[in-house]
């Protein structure tokens, strides 16, 4: 295997003998595959192929869909790595949110262990979410500084351009290849008066522009949004303005992961000389490896204990916490539903949404604030103030990257498919070919090659070759053994219920030993149903005597027989389809 060469005067280089291209698995063209991304928000992950030479940028969770009960996350599918594991150089991680590093734990010791690239802020989140995961490999994590380092995988060469996002230490890809460079934006705003970070250095990213770009894969999350995105300077002067007039606590939700947010608060918050809470454990955990790390500063006394909280006045009180989104055991959802340990709404409370609505979440939120509004709290969210920037471009600074880095090809990720095709447009607009435009699904290769045609020329193509990236989900323990079917089990009883009918056989005469007795969970309320009731277990005697009267068959004929019958009166009585189980009890 290849070991890294980081072109800097920290790392020492290393002379390495690169396997030969002769391989079953060599090409010599350039693949880029992403294995989810493409369509949806989340599960974010894109392979770079070259021979045998294998990178991966990004290895992210996506959080469940509404139709998905009992399922944690969903992870990328990594099959086609498999047999592959011992050419994957690296992955570059580049940013902190769980989207982009979620994935982590679960699929490292499938692809080999390979060694983790990413910024200091990122390898402490990652370090700290594998101490969950004990039976997971020790990672491998190479700290990069975005600024200077360039290191060497395979075949690969890859620098970074620092990039303003909601999170510090976020940065964007640059990947030599022996056909060209590829960018990868990562997810980025661009942000001229950031607070708590450095700005895009747009001057750099003009001269990587200039020096050629093959293709440009670039985050398409807020592609439908027109104009620039919002400074976080205006975000903390609406802020201000709402901790300058809150007569009594504040409550702020936000994301966990959204550092610079935090930081904000807690520089409000010593300006206004208010007491901070933290509540909500992954809000707890990233403060603290922030703060450890350096990412914040927090003035000693700044942040009390929960034993101290309701010693202070209310107007020298805030709680910072999570549950923005309406997690239903998130913080904010506990206090509104008055099941929090110690913190209740109160009539002066200014409760403050700082993030904006995931798609999904609307009906919780919404809920959520009335619940807030009934108990007399005062609720700001970001479509009355300016109290959120997302942290994604929209769509002037989509155009500008595009600009400063002129690529030759274009590939929007990182969305759902209707802002890959806007995000496209807009590439159209500022001069790229429709033609070299790659609007791409889960698992297609995009593919480069020498152009035979052209000397010196490299030809890129949108294949019809798709690699496997079917849903991986994990439920508790259990990491991809939640499939079609049991998701589809699970749909059903969340829909119509399940209907259980417990047949007792003697295991001698093969006669029935007492009348079905019928247990109902979210279909029927039994007490209410008695005609209904009765008549199935009349029909379930009539198909039991009709098996015995005959010749006696096995028991799975017999159930077989009891879910189609039943099933079907049930539809015509009810027209509802629960999930019948039929038990056979022999005694």
């Amino acid at each position: 295997m290849h070991q890294p060469i980081l072109k800097n005067k920290k790392f020492k280089q290393r002379r390495t003998k690169r396997p030969s291209a002769s391989s079953p698995s060599a090409s010599d063209g350039l693949k880029i595959i992403c294995l989810g991304g493409l369509e949806e928000i989340g599960r974010n992950m894109v392979i770079f192929e070259y021979e045998n030479d294998i990178i991966i940028v990004d290895m992210g969770l996506q959080f469940p869909e509404e139709d998905m009960p009992g399922i944690d996350y969903i992870i990328p599918n990594t099959a086609y790595l498999r047999g592959k594991e011992k050419n994957v150089r690296g992955v570059i991680i580049t940013h902190g949110h769980y989207d982009h590093i979620g994935a982590i734990p679960h699929l490292m010791a499938k692809i080999g262990n390979p060694v983790i690239y990413t910024a200091k802020l990122t390898a402490g989140m990652i370090k700290k979410r594998q101490e969950e995961f004990t039976n997971s490999p020790k990672l491998n994590i190479q700290i990069v500084d975005p600024d200077t380092d360039k290191i060497n995988l395979g075949r690969f060469e890859i620098e970074f351009f620092r990039v303003n996002h909601n999170i510090p230490d976020s940065f964007a890809a640059v990947i030599r290849t022996p056909l060209g460079t590829v960018v990868h934006t990562g997810d980025f705003k661009f942000d001229h008066h950031p607070l708590h970070d450095k700005p895009a250095d747009l001057n750099r990213i003009a001269r990587i522009g200039g020096e050629k770009v093959l293709a440009l894969l670039s985050d398409s999350t807020d592609a439908d949004w027109p104009g620039h995105q919002i400074s976080e300077h205006d975000v903390e002067e609406e802020l201000d303005k709402i901790f300058e007039k809150a007569p009594g606590r504040i409550l702020l939700a936000t994301f966990a992961s959204l550092l610079n947010r935090v930081q904000q608060v807690i520089t409000l918050a010593e300006k206004f000389n208010r007491k901070i809470i933290i509540e909500g454990r992954s809000m707890k955990t990233n403060v603290e490896i922030a703060h450890q790390l350096g990412y914040l500063n927090i003035k000693p006394g700044t942040v009390i204990e929960k034993n101290e909280f309701n010693k202070f006045p209310d107007n020298r009180l805030l709680a910072l916490c999570t549950g923005a989104q309406g997690e239903h055991n998130a913080v904010l959802m506990r206090i509104a539903n008055k099941e929090h340990r110690f913190i209740e709404i109160r009539k002066n409370d200014t409760v403050v949404f700082s993030s904006s609505v995931v798609p999904g979440n609307e009906r919780t939120v919404q809920i959520l604030k009335d619940n807030l509004y009934r108990q007399g709290a005062q609720v700001v969210h970001y479509k009355m103030l300016d109290v959120h920037a997302g942290g994604h471009a929209k769509q002037e600074d989509l155009t500008l990257m595009i600009r400063l880095l002129n690529p030759e090809y274009f590939i929007p990720v990182y969305g759902y498919h209707y802002q890959l095709i806007l995000h496209a447009g807009l590439a159209e607009k500022v001069g790229i070919p429709s033609k070299n435009i790659f609007v791409a699904d889960n698992g297609q290769i995009i593919e480069f090659t020498k152009d035979g045609k052209r000397e010196g020329e490299v030809a890129g193509k949108l294949t019809s070759v798709k690699v496997p990236t079917h849903y991986v989900m994990v439920d508790g323990l259990g990491v991809g053994d939640v499939g079609n079917v049991v998701l589809r089990d699970r749909q059903i009883m969340s829909k119509d219920g399940m209907f259980v009918i417990i047949v007792p056989v003697d295991s001698h005469s093969k006669k029935l030993t007492a009348e079905p007795d019928i247990i109902s969970r979210g279909f029927i309320y039994m007490k209410e149903a008695d005609v209904l009731i009765n008549e199935v277990k009349k029909r379930v005697v009539k198909i039991v005597d009709k098996h015995i009267s005959g010749k006696y068959t096995d028991r799975g004929s017999i159930r077989g027989q009891i879910r189609d019958e039943i099933g079907q009166y049930l539809f015509q009585k009810t027209e509802r389809r629960p999930m019948i189980l039929p038990v056979v009890m022999e005694v």
